[in-house]
């Protein structure tokens, strides 16, 4: 099957949340020969579509990545290469699928964790889009969620603070997930500063986008430092 009608059959199976189907499409074809249809997902404007994508392609790597770990460092490489200003693109998307690949396997998130904290460093490899900044706080905090231990480690908690004074909603909603389970202190004032924030945000939920708002990320971050 061609990269074009692959790609097509995957966003029709992701777009109806057909997710065994995808599973077995992608064990038939082999995990390898899914990743570029699925990278190609990255880009579209339907968030859902991105997002199931971004799932799928997290669990196709952690398959890769039990055959054969180099293999999976290519393409950690690559969604890298794609964040830098050289390659000439945007990198829609990849903060969030390294991530959702770290959340998926053990060792990717050792050796490629540090890399989203970067990623929010002015002297490190800076995103300076906000709609990248959505992503990576998404990133950030879904790693935060599965493996807190990790990214304390990191030090992720220390650069995500300025992130809540973002004038974006997504990004400071998603900031003040992050820091939540993270449990940063030094964050904790502005936090019960945001919790009547009415700012729309959008988190990916068991196959599903689910709307919060700023005030309700920052009153929950706010109870799991208690």
């Amino acid at each position: 099957m061609r990269d074009r009608a692959l790609k097509k059959e995957l966003q029709n199976l992701l777009s109806d949340g057909a997710f065994p189907a995808v599973a077995s499409l992608v064990d038939r074809i082999s995990p390898a020969k899914a990743l570029n249809p699925l990278i190609s997902l990255l880009c579209s404007t339907d968030e859902l579509l991105k997002f199931r994508a971004i799932e799928v392609l997290g669990q196709a790597l952690q398959d890769i990545a039990n055959q054969e770990m180099e293999d999976a460092r290519v393409v950690m490489r690559r969604f890298m290469w794609m964040l830098n200003d050289e390659s000439g693109g945007i990198g829609w998307g990849v903060p969030e699928a390294m991530a959702e690949a770290m959340c998926c396997h053990q060792q990717l998130a050792e050796e490629y964790a540090h890399i989203l904290v970067a990623n929010m460093r002015e002297e490190g490899n800076f995103l300076e889009l906000e709609m990248l900044q959505r992503g990576l706080m998404w990133g950030l905090g879904r790693l935060a969620e599965r493996r807190v231990n990790l990214m304390s480690k990191k030090n992720a908690g220390l650069y995500l603070p300025p992130y809540l004074n973002s004038p974006d909603p997504m990004v400071r909603g998603r900031a003040a997930f992050a820091l939540g389970h993270l449990q940063t202190e030094a964050s904790r004032e502005t936090l019960q500063r945001l919790t009547t924030d009415p700012g729309e945000v959008t988190l990916y939920r068991d196959h599903k986008l689910v709307l919060f708002s700023v005030g309700e990320l920052a009153s929950q971050a706010l109870l799991r430092m208690e």
